[in-house]
């Protein structure tokens, strides 16, 4: 009698994806003068992956990515591959991130398939670790965070995004300290004591005498004295709501719905840009298991105000199938650079399951956006702007999506679009 391999989830649904967008299809599909280019490159801090390079520490970021920036790109979002939350032990894969590099907002832009230096200013990228207290992230945690970060941008800084890790689980200090994030060297367990009142990295842990339980990666990007552009000047961040209903076995999210739209919708037509997220997965001990789970959006404000923007969010499956990526967003997101779709944040979740051949695959929602375009402004206008509520009940169909899209092979995908936006 066979054994066949235990499914760590029951996929929720057959298809690769689904699309959700303030626009129609056609009008996804519409070309602009801009044209992106992206290069997507997976990191281990393992060391036990041939094909993916390895990193002692995220800290080494910079360096690794170096090269890319003298050619004009620059980091986009970074985000690990896989969560092992709510898990008894971490998973494989569980030490590999994605970086996603693309041209910086007003740097480098692709006209006709042609590179234009619109700005001689290269940023470097710059790695801070800003140790928090508790074993979890809080919303007051992440209120002051958010805080720091504006405390940081009028110094003339880029928010890139941030990346939580534990402490003594694989995580190496950026300030010398810690130990290497190769399995077998973890730190032993620390003692949580009294934190200090301070915001969150606000003074050294060796100074306020604590040792903090997980520590924040936070990205920036920074410019010269007198270099930076205007725009990196004048930005400032603000929190947005983000809640999401939940499906559980045990401590394990098997399945989650959200209405992205209508979670981003306002902050989009303000000209404001995706650029983080913040969510709170784990279930504190002693309580109920919730039914859904809050977290925060971070949002980039830019001053003069952008034009308004149209959204797509994409929820993707990417599968692992031995040390290599097999499935992925990479397809998607090329093909709508050709479209004018700049990326903006991706939302890495806990789901995860084994696909029918046996390959680990999780689930990410991706967040891309593109101003508004002078006729759709117009048909706004006239017909008013509907909610995300009301955009949610827009047409589902179940055709294949055309060649063009470039979709990985397999099922067939689902498109949701926005009546109106």
């Amino acid at each position: 009698m066979g054994c066949g391999l235990r499914k760590l989830e029951d996929p929720e649904d057959s298809s690769p994806g689904k699309i959700y967008s303030t626009l129609k299809r056609p009008q996804v599909e519409t070309k602009t003068d801009t044209v992106y280019e992206y290069v997507l490159l997976d990191f281990s801090l393992e060391g036990s992956r041939p094909t993916v390079q390895c990193l002692s520490s995220l800290c080494d970021l910079p360096q690794a990515l170096q090269p890319y920036y003298t050619q004009g790109y620059v980091l986009v979002t970074l985000h690990p591959i896989i969560l092992s939350v709510g898990r008894t032990r971490a998973l494989p894969f569980s030490l590999l991130y994605r970086a996603i590099l693309g041209p910086p907002q007003g740097g480098l832009l692709l006209l006709s398939k042609q590179v234009v230096p619109m700005c001689h200013n290269v940023p470097v990228l710059r790695v801070e670790e800003w140790p928090l207290p508790g074993d979890s992230l809080t919303s007051d945690t992440v209120r002051a965070l958010i805080d720091r970060v504006n405390s940081r941008a009028r110094g003339g800084v880029r928010f890139v995004g941030s990346v939580l890790q534990p402490l003594g689980g694989g995580a190496h200090s950026c300030n010398g300290r810690g130990h290497s994030p190769r399995r077998g060297c973890r730190s032993p367990p620390r003692t949580p004591r009294t934190p200090p009142r301070t915001p969150p990295g606000d003074r050294d842990p060796e100074e306020t005498g604590y040792s903090p339980d997980l520590v924040l990666l936070v990205l920036f990007h920074s410019w010269a004295p007198g270099c930076a552009p205007l725009e990196s000047l004048t930005c400032c961040y603000h929190q947005g709501a983000l809640s999401m209903r939940v499906s559980r076995k045990g401590q394990v999210v098997s399945a989650l719905e959200a209405d992205w739209l209508e979670l981003t919708a306002s902050y989009y037509r303000k000209g404001w840009s995706l650029v983080d997220s913040f969510v709170y997965w784990d279930t504190p001990k002693g309580e109920p298991v919730p039914r859904s789970l809050e977290g925060l959006f971070v949002y980039e404000e830019r001053s003069p105000a952008p034009p308004a923007n149209d959204t797509i969010v994409v929820e993707q499956w990417t599968v692992i199938e031995g040390s290599d990526v097999k499935t992925d967003y990479g397809p998607l997101l090329h093909t709508l650079a050709e479209f004018g779709w700049l990326l903006t944040c991706v939302l890495p979740t806990p789901i995860i399951r084994h696909d029918s051949e046996g390959n680990l695959a999780t689930k990410q929602v991706v967040f891309l956006q593109r101003p508004v375009r002078g006729e759709a402004r117009s048909q706004r206008s006239q017909t008013g702007r509907r909610t995300g509520a009301a955009a949610l009940r827009g047409e589902m169909t179940g055709r294949s999506v055309s060649r063009g899209w470039a979709w990985p092979p397999g099922p067939r995908r689902t498109w949701q679009r926005a009546r109106g936006g």
